[in-house]
């Protein structure tokens, strides 16, 4: 299994699209936000999608067509990041039933079950205490 960068990237944007607009600018576009994530365009626009269907960024069409937040950094968690980009569970039981005549396969879900909850609750609640503003923040106190 390989490890899911959307939340990554999608942070990545965020905090591009955020300091561009400090600077002056008042749409990006997904040429640019790729070009400092170092990654296809329309990777950048399925996520910007994602993010402005959850209200954290806008799209303007046609002349001067780009993106732009919808609100300001400090009013953005990371939890709203990751809801947007990763509707799902962060795990998942099997996809086919296990063998219910199994000791393990009739109680391997169940038993695993709590503790998935649990984790992902404290994932919740960590992502929930950082702001994209402090993210930006970080990035921008990393030496050069």
């Amino acid at each position: 299994m390989s490890a899911n960068s959307r939340l990554t990237i999608a942070a990545h944007a965020l905090a591009w699209i955020g300091l561009y607009q400090r600077q002056g600018n008042e749409v990006a576009t997904s040429e640019q936000i790729a070009g400092s994530v170092n990654t296809n365009p329309v990777v950048i626009r399925r996520l910007l999608g994602d993010l402005r269907r959850a209200g954290l960024v806008e799209s303007r069409r046609g002349a001067g067509a780009g993106w732009s937040l919808a609100r300001e950094l400090d009013a953005m968690t990371l939890l709203d990041v990751y809801e947007a980009v990763e509707p799902g569970p962060l795990f998942a039981m099997h996809r086919a039933q296990p063998d219910p005549e199994c000791v393990v396969g009739s109680g391997i879900q169940p038993a695993l079950q709590g503790i998935y909850e649990g984790i992902e609750e404290t994932l919740r609640r960590e992502l929930a205490r950082v702001t994209l503003e402090k993210v930006l923040d970080d990035v921008l106190a990393v030496p050069r």
